[in-house]
């Protein structure tokens, strides 16, 4: 699905993602329908969880959308696939969630000292209350990023 007058070459170190191409994607392509039918037969699946899975098969892929790059002093166009920003299943996004939220926490949050390693936890009750109300997880948030301060 190549658009007329684009290139396709991606510059030297940079290649477009092929998530159809790995098994977890292919896996998902294959048997997400049948899987999602047969889970409504006994009170199917929770929302977000249809939602995350959904949203990945549809990350990085052309036909779901994207934005032409271009370098204005080259010329050089490129295509940039938009990115499901899933939290919790799609492998690229979370680690680019990762990577920001690591980099946020050493440059503005955590002291000048030596840190190994850094947790916040919530216990399993709140944990799975949070999976299922957005709005308990953005009370909590704000007290969380204060803590963390």
């Amino acid at each position: 699905m190549q658009a007329r007058g684009v290139h396709r070459v991606s510059p030297p170190g940079r290649t477009r993602r092929r998530p159809e191409e790995t098994v977890l994607y292919q896996l998902l392509e294959k048997h997400w329908a049948s899987f999602k039918q047969e889970t409504e037969e006994h009170g199917g699946l929770p929302s977000f969880v249809k939602d995350e899975v959904e949203g990945y098969l549809r990350c990085g892929r052309l036909e779901y959308g994207f934005l032409r790059a271009k370098c204005k002093q080259c010329g050089h166009e490129e295509l940039v696939a938009f990115s499901c920003k899933g939290r919790g299943f799609c492998p690229s996004c979370i680690g680019r969630r990762m990577n920001d939220t690591a980099s946020h926490l050493v440059d503005t949050v955590l002291p000048k000292v030596p840190i190994r390693q850094w947790v916040c936890s919530f216990s399993w009750e709140l944990r799975y209350a949070m999976g299922y109300n957005k709005e308990l997880t953005s009370d909590i948030l704000p007290g969380f990023h204060a803590y963390g301060a």
